[in-house]
């Protein structure tokens, strides 16, 4: 498969997993039950996988390798604090609150990942 069309499907697929986890958190904060339908609990695995995938591919493609290119090693490291704060908002969490906070935190790391990427800067200083 060509650079362009992994990208395209890493791409799709960052866009998939932010809507659904932002909806997810929409449902969260309001208490819905569409929290706990089935396809909810396991589309974010699907599309995750997908994503991750991608990344493995394009980075190899590129041949820019984390612990050689901070970019690339920024970019793990938030994808970590990213997956550690939506565990709290969704899973571990004690109160709405703490989830909450967790939830808007982690939108907020998704956002600084995706300006890493766009920039290749993990300071963001132009």
């Amino acid at each position: 498969m060509s650079f362009a069309a992994i990208k395209i499907i890493h791409i799709i697929s960052i866009i998939l997993s932010y809507i659904l986890f932002s909806l997810r958190g929409i449902w969260m904060i309001q208490g819905s039950p569409l929290l706990r339908l089935r396809w909810v609990k396991i589309l974010p695995h699907v599309i995750d996988t997908i994503l991750l995938a991608s990344a493995i591919t394009l980075v190899a493609m590129i041949q820019q390798y984390p612990g050689f290119n901070i970019w690339i090693s920024t970019k793990i490291g938030a994808l970590l604090l990213y997956i550690l704060l939506g565990m709290v908002a969704f899973r571990f969490g004690k109160t709405q609150k703490i989830k909450t906070i967790s939830w808007i935190l982690a939108q907020i790391v998704f956002f600084y990942i995706v300006l890493v990427a766009l920039t290749k800067n993990p300071t963001l200083i132009f």
